[in-house]
């Protein structure tokens, strides 16, 4: 059976969820919940709030205590562009056709209704600011925004001290003169800012877009000097772990990388986390400040995964955790506050969610469902898996994740992969082989077949 057809892409309407109280009819725009979604480029979940013994980042953990904090939440596809179309449209990967950072939505998909075009043609007022779809004109949407602004910084903060660490031209950190404003993020950060100053009498979309922690690895001083490099423990894999099988970690670049390049590159990492969540403290303070945090939901998110050094991996691109989940936040009016929901969610499912908070038709063929039930409950039963993909030449690699177990298929008659996250989070003994575990793998084997539409919960 070709994956096409057995994965079931059945296009059927979205059932939206109804736990939290339902708005009043708006008469103006004041009495209608504005968004603020606020994007990190490359983030993982190495941040104070998800337990991280060393990363700082103080205003995303104070973001947490003020709402719901995902703990499973993962991407659909972990490369910038497929992921970002993916949650942007409500569409997984095998639907929109973008599997690379190279082919632009519009594309495949010249009419789509992305999400920022739904809140502009439902009265909302829209505004890009900085990497919202992937980067270029090219990739963005230009009929969903009133505003798009990409700023790229001061040819001051693109200087400083800085050393290689690969052959490759992104894999470089540099300790930037200037400060936050002489950075891309820092601009962006100035351009919200006077976003959310301006008197409107309508609801806006604001999509917010920071670079960092994405390479080049580019941070004032100071962030760097937070995280001293005899403080940092690069990630030592087992030496008894499974070998990889074949296309588990792309073959791009090579990585002979000593103690020291660890350590700087961990540096550099953590580095554009602190420098980002600075930027993000900024963000919350003038919501705040223009009085409008009691009416502005905000979704923080990173759009995939990261590997920092595990595997000797220094990249994103594999159906490894590291790599395909994500952080995400939801804080704002009617969620619960300081709240962990550790049910399995997708980045597919926020266009549902924020279309039926804020009561916008959504496109009928939607691939993703809201999250108001668990906004609400956020320990109701859900969805029983995740499902994330990449692609390597004509091989597709499929990853199925459930709370308890990753498994992976790469192609039909491929290599598999088989993961018990109850003894080994880290994903180090593939048990694909073991006759012990032949009924769970053939079960979760089904289960990949049988599709997203499958785990969903009751109702869904």
């Amino acid at each position: 059976m070709r994956w096409r057809l057995a994965l079931g892409w059945v296009l059927v309407p979205i059932a939206i969820g109804s736990a939290l109280p339902a708005a009043a009819p708006a008469r103006a725009g004041r009495d209608r919940l504005n968004i603020l979604l606020v994007i990190s480029d490359d983030l993982n979940t190495d941040l104070g709030c998800y337990g991280h013994p060393v990363v700082r980042s103080p205003h995303v953990d104070r973001l947490a205590r003020r709402g719901l904090r995902f703990t499973r939440a993962y991407c659909q596809y972990p490369v910038c562009n497929p992921s970002r179309t993916s949650f942007l449209t409500g569409l997984r990967p095998d639907r929109t056709g973008i599997l690379d950072n190279r082919t632009p939505y519009r594309t495949r998909l010249p009419e789509a209704m992305t999400l920022p075009r739904l809140f502009r043609r439902n009265g909302y007022v829209t505004a890009a600011l900085g990497k919202v779809f992937h980067d270029g004109a090219e990739f963005n949407d230009p009929e969903g925004w009133d505003l798009i602004r990409t700023p790229t910084g001061t040819p001051r903060g693109r200087q400083g001290e800085g050393r290689s660490l690969a052959p490759y031209p992104w894999c470089r950190w540099v300790a930037a003169e200037g400060d936050d404003s002489d950075q891309p993020d820092g601009q962006i950060a100035d351009e919200a800012i006077r976003f959310l100053a301006q008197p409107r009498d309508r609801p806006f979309f604001l999509a917010v877009g920071f670079h960092r922690p994405h390479d080049p690895f580019i941070n004032p001083r100071r962030y760097l000097e937070l995280y001293p490099l005899d403080r940092l423990r690069p990630p030592v894999d087992p030496p008894d772990r499974s070998p990889e099988v074949p296309g588990a970690i792309p073959t791009s670049y090579r990585f002979d990388f000593t103690d020291q390049d660890r350590r700087e590159f961990m540096r550099a990492y953590y580095a554009g986390i602190s420098m980002m969540d600075a930027q993000l403290g900024r963000l919350l303070a003038a919501l705040e400040q223009q009085r409008l945090a009691d009416r502005t939901l905000v979704i923080f998110i990173g759009d995939h995964g990261y590997h920092v050094g595990e595997r000797g991996w220094w990249n994103k691109n594999t159906l490894f955790e590291r790599s395909a989940r994500v952080p995400m936040i939801v804080a704002g009016p009617g969620v619960p506050r300081g709240r962990t929901c550790d049910r399995l969610v997708e980045l597919v499912d926020l266009y549902a969610t924020l279309s039926d908070l804020c009561r916008l038709p959504p496109p009928p063929d939607g691939e993703g469902i809201s999250l108001r039930p668990l906004l609400r409950d956020p320990a109701r039963p859900w969805k029983s898996a995740a499902f994330t993909q990449v692609q390597r030449g004509r091989i597709a690699g499929r990853s199925l994740r459930t709370e308890r177990w990753r498994y992976t298929e790469w192609g039909e008659e491929g290599p598999v992969e088989l993961y018990d996250h109850a003894t080994d989070p880290g994903e180090y003994r593939n048990l694909a082989t073991d006759p012990a575990h032949a009924a769970i793998r053939a079960q979760l084997r089904e289960r990949l077949r049988a599709g997203w539409r499958a785990a969903l919960p009751p109702g869904g």
